[in-house]
């Protein structure tokens, strides 16, 4: 059956937003590593963490991190640090590591990959310490990540460098552990855990990078071991929450959005940006409030893994076959509680057209025809806008939104897929 709605012309939109950057990410890493010069021994060997995030210049920060080591003295390499992410096996953390662009040839050091951890102890009343095992053979350590708001937790630390300790460099025992207390236990045990590894000795500090709105590298900034998931990271998470993207409504009838991944929000779709959290227990996000979301594809990086489906309502039926059931479900019971409902599947419709079509009749709106409806391609981009002319009035008293051109059809091809723009 054919579902059919009366679809809203759309008005290509911009925000015009003023946002720091950093024009040479590889030269900002190098200063920025100067800090550890006097404490570099010839020969000693660094593991260096690499994410499983869509960070923009993740390979040009990890890349210039290896050639200053290597210039100080160090032997260094770099060690998947990404819970359970590829499927919680080696090979599949590599293949992670391969579509962000870092492979040993591209970096010009070894990647050594492994599931297995050293036990560091145990935090009392709460979850064990894990610490990847080629991390904890190595004579230092260097925690490289962007910090950003968290998607499944509030806290004065949330995304960033203690995550990548406690929940990256736990692999997936680790991360199973702290994620089996629930969203509240994160915010207690990520910083907690990073701690304990702090205190093992082994990190030597940690390069945080701090993004824009246009996804792209603000800042770069390092930090000392002792303010890894305390006061030092607390001030540039909070710098990263003024820096973030965001939609410019409140309230929404209908979200489309082009492309879910892992590369793109460790949930998929950035909680923070359509403003649902959909984990048990825990309070939803005063705004934006959407009614409907439809999700379109699964971004290849994600290697299927659609964890984070379940905050959308509709999806084709091509989205389904594009999801790996067990990668997306492993990702899912290591993140506990926060899993349940992410892990579930929405409405699924034939085409992109009956997907649209459902979300906007099922809307609660009797007047569909003036439904409010934005289009992005990803929650990475929330600065280029497809956007419903019902909304025109509050993109005419914005003062950072800019219409690019007349309001456009929303087009269809013959087998009812979306059109690209």
């Amino acid at each position: 059956m054919r579902y059919d709605a009366p679809f809203p012309r759309l008005i290509p939109v911009r925000r015009e937003i003023t946002a720091p950057a950093e024009s040479d990410p590889a030269g900002a890493t190098s200063e920025r590593l100067e800090a550890l010069r006097g404490r570099i021994r010839p020969g000693m060997s660094v593991a260096i963490t690499a994410g499983s995030r869509g960070i923009h210049d993740i390979g040009i920060v990890i890349k210039a991190a290896g050639a200053w080591l290597r210039d100080a003295g160090a032997e260094p390499f770099i060690v998947p640090a990404m819970g359970s992410h590829g499927g919680a096996t080696a090979t599949g953390q590599l293949e992670v590591l391969h579509h962000l662009g870092i492979t040993e040839e591209s970096m010009g050091m070894p990647i050594r990959a492994t599931m297995d951890t050293v036990e560091l102890g145990r935090c009392p009343d709460g979850p064990s310490v894990h610490l990847d095992a080629n991390a904890a053979q190595a004579d230092g350590v260097l925690v490289i990540n962007r910090i950003k708001p968290h998607t499944d937790f509030h806290g004065d630390v949330e995304s960033g460098l203690a995550k990548i300790c406690a929940i990256g460099l736990g692999k997936h025992r680790g991360a199973a552990g702290i994620h089996a207390y629930g969203s509240i236990g994160l915010a207690r045990w990520v910083p907690e855990v990073a701690r304990r590894i702090v205190d093992s000795g082994k990190i030597l500090g940690g390069i945080a990078i701090l993004e824009n709105a246009f996804e792209r590298t603000a800042r770069i900034a390092f930090l000392e071991p002792a303010d890894i998931g305390a006061a030092g990271e607390a001030a540039l998470f909070q710098e990263s929450r003024q820096l973030m993207g965001m939609l410019p409504f409140d309230e929404l009838d209908v979200l489309v959005v082009d492309e879910l991944g892992k590369d793109k929000s460790g949930s998929g779709l950035d909680t923070n940006v359509i403003g649902r959290m959909m984990i048990r227990g825990t309070a939803e996000f005063d705004r934006p409030r959407i009614t409907n979301i439809s999700v379109h594809d699964i971004s290849d990086a994600s290697e299927g893994n659609a964890v984070g489906i379940g905050l959308a309502d509709f999806i084709p039926f091509r989205v389904l076959e594009k999801i790996d059931l067990y990668k997306m479900y492993v990702n899912a019971v290591t993140s506990g509680i926060g899993g349940v409902q992410r892990g579930q599947l929405p409405l699924a419709f034939p085409t992109d057209r009956d997907a649209i079509a459902a979300a906007l009749l099922m809307c609660g709106r009797a007047d569909v025809e003036n439904a409010r409806l934005v289009r992005i391609h990803d929650t990475l981009d929330t600065v280029n806008l497809l956007v419903s002319e019902s909304l025109r009035d509050e993109i005419d008293a914005a003062s950072d939104l800019t219409v690019l051109d007349d309001p456009l059809a929303m087009e269809f091809d013959d087998a009812g897929n979306l059109g690209k723009w």
